[in-house]
């Protein structure tokens, strides 16, 4: 017994896949399920090569673990992660490390952080990032808790993550929640980015009746640019997809979407902080908004618009989508880069955005070629609160913003929406504005309900009696 260095709760598809990640860089590793099928699967599925225990019972799980035991629990978020601390909770000592590597809310982790820490209990909240594929030969990981603790953990997950330039795509957050926090926000941004690929391929599509297979090859080449990025990548691929018949399967899927509340919780806690992430609040917005589908029907019908004449070239159509999408990408990394700066200083994470950019690299579903370029701009200043003012970076939002009009003017006048691409220019232009007419707004509150307002000529808190 305790032979084994770290166990896994929930043989699923992430569990199954992290355990035999860990079991190829010779970790001895040990799971649990109450589903007996999935137990005996994972031990056939390891063969001899590999050192793997999986049971159906607790104690037996428990035991089988070296002290301090280090056991991450991959369970659906909510009651699910409570019940499975529950049931681990008379089998462990303290000094004993519990890792959540699911999608849980950040406040939820707060508290079984709190709860645990009571017990000599460590806890991690602990995102991942990269999907089956990801667990399996190696994700991108974002855990947060106890930094002394973190080193028990630190060789199996540097070993298992994600390497980019040799460099583990995996490190120390901060404590607490920190390393579900920032997991949320690496959803909101994929968000985001899904929203603003969905709108170019739209304008190409449905705006500019652009051959199949050319919008397919168009995307597809821009992996080979600086948009180089996974949902670039994906996005290429899923395009190439043919159904039975030989019609691209995109076609034929719903635009129904779903969504599992990863991306409205970073928009809730945005507003919360009071920091701008209008991309993502929009991404949001359309996904909900696609779910009205009978009504949307219905007022395809009475809502009309013949969509303005345009004699747009082809090709300086697809340059100015480029740019459009490289621009809005840019703008959606900051939004939540900017959010998670505010967040750090209230929630008392001591983040380095340096680090975060950094694991974000490989691994993950928003790994891009621009990550490195943010990571460099944290280095030649930690205490930058918004990527924006980064001179490199804001010199290339400049070479873009006038191929990114084209574009939004574009979209006006054929009626499609781009909430994510209108987004992203209403949050440059508002940020780049020395003065905004929100000085009315503070007379118009003042004018109603007395709320007072500032000068700029005097120091104090003043009220008019307007009428």
């Amino acid at each position: 017994m305790e032979s084994y260095d770290f166990g896994i709760v929930g043989l699923g598809v992430m569990g199954r896949n992290l355990l035999l990640n860990m079991a190829d860089h010779k970790f001895a590793v040990a799971g649990l399920d109450l589903d007996t099928e999935k137990a005996a699967s994972l031990e056939a599925e390891a063969g001899p090569k590999h050192q793997i225990k999986a049971t159906t019972d607790a104690a037996t799980f428990v035991a089988s673990i070296r002290k301090p035991r280090a056991i991450m629990l991959l369970v659906p978020a909510g009651k699910p992660v409570d019940s499975a601390i529950e049931s681990l909770l008379p089998h462990l000592e303290e000094g004993d490390i519990l890792v959540d590597g699911g999608n849980s809310y950040f406040p939820d982790t707060e508290r079984r952080y709190t709860w645990l820490s009571e017990k000599n209990i460590h806890f991690f909240g602990m995102g991942i990032s990269g999907g089956e594929k990801g667990a399996r030969f190696g994700p991108s990981m974002m855990p947060g808790g106890d930094e002394v603790a973190y080193e028990r953990l630190r060789p199996i997950f540097e070993a298992i993550s994600a390497k980019v330039n040799g460099d583990p795509c995996v490190a120390y957050l901060g404590s607490g929640s920190a390393g579900n926090y920032v997991k949320m926000v690496h959803n909101g941004i994929e968000y985001g980015i899904m929203q603003l690929l969905a709108e170019v391929y739209d304008l190409m599509k449905r705006g500019a009746g652009i051959a199949d297979d050319k919008i397919q090859q168009t995307i597809a080449s821009w992996n080979d640019t600086e948009l180089q990025s996974f949902l670039v990548e994906i996005t290429g691929e899923i395009l190439k997809k043919q159904d039975e018949d030989g019609t691209p399967l995109i076609h034929r899927i719903s635009d129904w979407a779903k969504s599992k509340g990863t991306g409205k919780w970073t928009s809730q806690n945005a507003m919360d902080l009071q920091v701008p992430v209008p991309v993502i609040d929009a991404a949001v917005n359309m996904r909900d908004i696609s779910k009205y589908k009978p009504e949307r029907i219905e007022a395809a019908k009475q809502l009309t618009w013949d969509g303005s004449s345009t004699n747009t070239d082809e090709d300086e159509l697809l340059t100015q989508l480029k740019d459009a999408f490289h621009f809005a990408m840019l703008i959606t990394y900051a939004q939540g880069l900017a959010q998670l700066t505010v967040a750090s200083q209230t929630y008392q994470y001591g983040l380095d955005l340096e680090t975060v950019t950094k694991i974000w690299r490989g691994g993950c579903i928003i790994r891009a070629a621009a990550l490195e370029d943010f990571r460099q701009a944290y280095q030649r200043n930690k205490q930058l609160p918004n990527i924006l003012l980064d001179e490199q970076i804001g010199n290339t939002l400049n070479q873009l913003q006038s191929n990114f009009r084209s574009a939004i003017t574009y979209a006006v006048g054929k009626g499609i929406p781009v909430a994510g691409l209108m987004n992203a220019l209403v949050y440059f232009d508002a940020y780049r504005s020395a003065e905004l007419p929100t000085n009315l707004i503070q007379a118009q509150r003042d004018f109603f309900g007395a709320h007072t307002y500032e000068r700029i000529d005097r120091d104090g808190v003043f009220h008019t009696q307007w009428n």
